[in-house]
């Protein structure tokens, strides 16, 4: 029942949005920005940057909501805007993703990862994370966070798949080493 009444809450503050009911957009925004806001901050890690992609992402979705199809829901859409619009920040400003010569290179190649010591407090994960290289970070974010599949941040980073999958791997060597030496104080 809950899930309906958020389904027709949605088509309706969009409904609002595409005649221009300012409403709908105050409406959508209160619904998402706090997410939404998380999902840039995670991946751009800059306060004021975040706030200024938030801002941009949603009036980017506003401004084509029109051509808004509702195929994966709003949320899905404005989370892909903002994480577009995130990327496209960190390329601009500091992420330098190198393509790597790994040849016939294989995660099974690098050294093996005990998933269940993944297992820790998610402050200290967190913190983990946030001290990732900045390319690690990235791509740890969208692919174990934000559930983008490794194909996916390839093509929008511009880079090989392969080296998708490795420094994904190799953010999670990163991460467990961090957590196993105690982590970040």
């Amino acid at each position: 029942m809950e899930l309906d009444t958020t389904i027709t809450i949605h088509e309706e503050l969009i409904e609002r949005c595409k005649r221009g009911d300012s409403s709908g957009y105050t409406g959508l925004y209160n619904l998402h920005a706090k997410e939404v806001y998380n999902t840039i901050f995670r991946l751009v890690q800059h306060t004021a940057e975040a706030e200024d992609i938030l801002q941009d992402s949603f009036l980017a979705a506003y401004q084509a909501i029109d051509g808004f199809q509702n195929t994966g829901g709003f949320r899905a859409w404005i989370k892909r805007i903002a994480i577009n619009k995130s990327i496209n920040w960190i390329r601009r400003n500091k992420m330098k993703i190198v393509e790597m010569d790994t040849g016939n290179m294989k995660i099974e190649d690098e050294e093996a990862i005990d998933e269940r010591a993944f297992t820790f407090k998610m402050e200290e994960v967190q913190k983990a994370i946030a001290a990732l290289p900045e390319p690690y970070r990235t791509i740890f974010q969208l692919y174990a966070i934000e559930n983008i599949p490794q194909v996916e941040i390839a093509q929008m980073l511009g880079i090989a798949n392969n080296t998708v999958r490795i420094q994904y791997h190799r953010a999670k060597l990163k991460i467990l080493r961090t957590l196993k030496e105690g982590g970040i104080s």
